[in-house]
């Protein structure tokens, strides 16, 4: 008669496995399978996702032509002038000025703000940014957020208008931002600032052109 086959000898433990470590060591093989098969799957899955997005990109055509903006500002102006008593004003600036932005904001407060945004220069690749701000019924708290809380460095009359200055010139660009320097003038409960990121002067032109829009 045969004799019954033992159980074989375990390398690590010295002797055969019991019932319960047969039972735990299949099950841990079965959980790092469907683990090692999940990462697999969620691998392929990111591949395939990303050769789409090649595809796509591949397949969809492109525009090479450089994207530049000419808002027609004066005919903002003209279609949100219906909702003001006071005139929005609209500078007659230079051939080589062109609109970016052109619309109204309003604050949490109230204040509407009649805003133009320029860039100067060739189209292609402007130097400089300005523009121009026209608060209607302005509060302290408006104006003070709008000048970035920065301190007047003197006054100077522009277009016959006495207007607040604010030279921040002398801080970095990325401290200074589109406001380095500044011009307010203000009339009753209306304030206009004209701004920029680089030349005083071509602020100060911007600054004749309202003044001589303001009449």
């Amino acid at each position: 008669m045969a004799k019954p086959k033992q159980p074989p000898i375990v390398a690590e433990l010295g002797r055969p496995e019991t019932p319960e470590e047969t039972f735990a060591r299949k099950a841990e093989s079965s959980r790092l399978y469907r683990k090692r098969k999940t990462i697999n799957n969620l691998v392929y899955s990111l591949l395939v996702s990303l050769g789409l997005v090649i595809f796509i990109v591949a397949i969809v055509p492109r525009n090479e032509t450089p994207v530049s903006f000419d808002v027609d500002f004066a005919s903002e102006a003209q279609s949100a002038q219906g909702d003001f008593a006071e005139p929005l004003v609209v500078p007659q600036v230079p051939a080589d000025w062109t609109a970016n932005e052109a619309e109204i904001r309003t604050s949490a407060d109230g204040v509407s703000e009649w805003y133009i945004g320029f860039l100067v220069g060739p189209k292609e690749a402007p130097t400089e940014y300005v523009g121009v701000s026209q608060g209607i019924g302005i509060n302290p708290t408006w104006l003070l957020d709008a000048t970035r809380e920065r301190t007047p460095t003197g006054t100077v009359q522009v277009g016959g208008l006495d207007w607040v200055e604010y030279d921040a010139t002398n801080l970095s660009p990325e401290d200074a931002g589109n406001r380095a320097y500044m011009l307010v003038h203000e009339q009753g409960d209306q304030a206009y600032l004209v701004y920029g990121n680089n030349r005083p002067e071509t602020v100060t032109k911007l600054a004749e052109l309202v003044a001589a829009d303001l009449g």
